[in-house]
């Protein structure tokens, strides 16, 4: 049989419609060979371009912060400043030592080394008025520990700027209970009695000098203030039964050189949740700050560069300021609002010409 053919219209058709198709195809080999090139499923992440930086406190809203425990010896203020950061513990840590108003000496501190608080917060069960003082003003307390957070440098600077105006008022100097030192522009308060620490009761607000405004609620603990000039001293804390633990007294201080907390030896480091660290909002306190700058990490140990403070403080991207988070400022939520069930008292009272007295101690001008 002979072979059908194919018409030579319907030839040219199959022709072309191959062709076509074999166009189709060397499409898709271009397409395969191109996927190489296309975007990777996993990107960099970029910044917000709406993103702005939290203004940072001033020189007189940190100096409003650190006056009522700028004048605690180094290892109170070390301590304060890293518990500050812990809020919550610092409320049931004062609870607790209402609740265990019975113990005393060892047992109080056989008790307090088995709770899970920061070493901070279990070194102010020594000093319970003071432990109650950021109890009632948890607006303070959470400023603080955020200012310290996001700060350490600028805050730890004000403490010395607080010092210096106290000093230049006449108002701070060695007594029977505490040694005031001076290195460069650096003031160390320490106990006078390495085993016996007494905290000074004094007007936070009125004396330094010149006035300071005091913090909006303030609440005045008795035996931690006194309404007039000047300073006193009451009982004396022994610490000598808390030694044994690693956060006692002598394993806290306060590195003014280089501008750190320090815990047994060593830069103390909060791992407290409660606050962003926006790495570091400030460049030093402006009455103590370098104008040249020398980095965080290259401070030389045992003084000032010049002289003076550094200005340049831990390297880091956006600032913040002390009302960052639902911590900072009054009334602003967070532990604040949490724990208002307590009652009104624990954020009110005038601390500042409110009429709390000077209680106990008749201590030494």
């Amino acid at each position: 049989m002979k072979p059908k053919l194919i018409p030579s219209s319907k030839a040219s058709a199959l022709f072309i419609a191959g062709f076509v198709m074999l166009l189709f195809l060397a499409g898709g080999c271009v397409a395969v060979t191109a996927q190489p090139d296309a975007q990777p499923l996993v990107q960099t992440a970029q910044p917000p371009e709406d993103a702005t930086p939290v203004p940072q406190p001033s020189a007189s809203e940190l100096d409003q912060l650190v006056a009522p425990i700028a004048l605690y010896p180094d290892a109170l203020v070390a301590q304060i400043l890293a518990a500050a950061t812990y809020p919550t513990q610092v409320v049931e840590a004062d609870r607790w030592m209402q609740q265990h108003a019975d113990l005393n000496g060892d047992a109080l501190a056989q008790a307090v080394d088995s709770q899970s608080w920061d070493p901070s917060v279990k070194a102010l069960t020594q000093f319970p008025s003071v432990l109650q003082m950021m109890d009632r003003n948890l607006s303070w307390t959470s400023s603080v520990g955020d200012a310290y957070v996001n700060g350490q440098q600028i805050v730890l600077d004000a403490v010395q700027v607080m010092r210096q105006r106290a000093q230049g008022a006449g108002n701070l100097q060695s007594t029977q209970q505490e040694s005031v030192t001076t290195d460069g522009q650096a003031i160390s308060i320490e106990p006078t009695d390495p085993e016996v620490v007494y905290v000074p009761e004094y007007d936070p607000w009125d004396f330094y000098g010149a006035p300071v405004a005091y913090y909006p609620g303030w609440y005045g603990v008795p035996g931690l203030y006194i309404d007039g000039p000047g300073i006193v001293f009451g009982v004396g804390v022994g610490i000598g039964v808390f030694g044994g633990f690693g956060w006692g007294w002598h394993h806290w201080g306060a590195d003014w050189h280089r501008h750190d907390v320090m815990h047994d030896h060593d830069r103390y480091v909060s791992h407290s949740p409660t606050f962003i660290n926006h790495n570091d909002f400030g460049h030093g306190h402006p009455l103590l700050a370098h104008p040249g700058g020398f980095p965080h990490t290259e401070m030389p140990h045992g003084g000032f560069p010049n002289g003076g403070f550094t200005h340049g403080g831990v390297s880091g991207g956006a600032p913040s300021g002390i009302h960052a988070t639902p911590f900072s400022g009054f009334d602003h939520g967070g532990v604040t609002r949490s724990f208002s069930a307590r009652g009104s008292a624990s954020f009110s009272g005038g601390f500042h010409g409110g009429g709390v007295g000077h209680a106990g101690g008749g201590g030494h001008r």
